[in-house]
């Protein structure tokens, strides 16, 4: 059985859309958890006439401890964690269910709400410089797809054993927003918890649609967040070996931020992920050699499809590391 957790900052248009594609689910619900991070256009009342469970945080705490209030509320052994700015198609629920096997966590496709044609995204990748890509982000949809393990499940819609958020103490709160679940991810490599990835389940992301993608606190929270991985994860041989992809890649990113007008939010990032900067990961070398292997393999799958300007010159200025 599985506990539907929606996390809702506002935008009560987009939570009744979601609402109305989790009661079209050919597998229902057990339940579902709509944690209220303060809005203000009756969001939570619109949950609660619906029959959900809501709680309300009281202020905007983040997505990550709204995420986890709602999971540790849930009943259930599987839970799903949908943002409130998806739909669902019909069968979301019970194909994962179907494909799942004995995975930890699973997650299907995501299309582009505003072209159904065109990927929003999969799964996430993450290359040394800890800058994430959601796989097949702009491509065309697949026709046929097959099932594949994977690390990274994206918070924007994916189910996960109970269990193993238990484990792992759920999304680390110190993120906020942003990178949350590519920190939950790299934690289930280093564990040794795998996922799957099941592409005929499908789901429709509208992006950003609380805040926008290019808002200066956005683009402050991922500058930060970013570091935070590195601090979080990179033991001091793989921060050495990777210093320069680090360099590169967070600077690159930064190069698109002033393209969108957003340069100094990327340095107020920046400022507050190096205050008080430290590396925290002490793994063993079996958790290590995981999470190098990892990242080699996102680089090459990244190099392989990945388009876009930014990868472009980071595989560039990175070749000969």
């Amino acid at each position: 059985m599985f506990t539907a957790i929606i996390p809702v900052h506002n935008r009560a248009d987009l939570l009744e859309l979601l609402l109305d594609s989790v009661a079209r689910q050919t597998v229902p619900f057990a339940e579902i958890v709509v944690v209220d991070n303060a809005s203000a256009d009756g969001a939570a009342e619109l949950a609660r006439a619906r029959g959900c469970r809501v709680i309300g945080m009281g202020q905007n705490a983040g997505f990550a401890r709204a995420v986890n209030q709602g999971w540790k509320a849930a009943r259930t052994e599987w839970v799903a964690i949908l943002n409130s700015d998806v739909e669902l198609d019909s069968r979301w629920l019970e194909r994962l269910m179907a494909g799942i096997g004995e995975a930890a966590y699973a997650a299907g496709i995501i299309l582009d709400a505003a072209n159904r044609g065109a990927i929003d995204g999969t799964y996430d990748l993450v290359s040394r410089a800890a800058c994430a890509w959601r796989a097949g982000h702009g491509e065309p949809a697949p026709q046929n797809s097959s099932r594949s393990a994977i690390a990274i499940a994206p918070g924007t819609a994916c189910i996960f054993r109970r269990d193993v958020l238990d484990r792992l103490n759920g999304f680390d709160e110190r993120y906020g927003s942003y990178l949350e679940d590519v920190d939950l991810g790299l934690r289930c490599v280093r564990e040794g918890f795998a996922g799957v990835y099941v592409p005929d389940a499908v789901a429709y992301h509208r992006g950003s649609a609380t805040l926008g993608r290019w808002n200066p606190q956005v683009v402050r929270l991922i500058s930060r967040n970013q570091l935070m991985l590195v601090a979080r994860h990179y033991d001091r041989a793989l921060f050495r070996s990777c210093f320069w992809p680090i360099v590169a890649g967070q600077l690159l990113w930064g190069l698109v931020a002033l393209r969108h007008g957003r340069a100094l939010a990327w340095m107020a990032g920046k400022v507050e992920g190096l205050r008080g900067f430290r590396l925290e990961s002490q793994p063993s070398a079996q958790s290590s050699a995981k999470l190098r292997a990892f990242l080699m393999a996102s680089e090459s799958e990244i190099r392989r499809r990945a388009t876009d300007p930014y990868w472009r010159w980071y595989f560039r200025l990175t070749a000969a590391h």
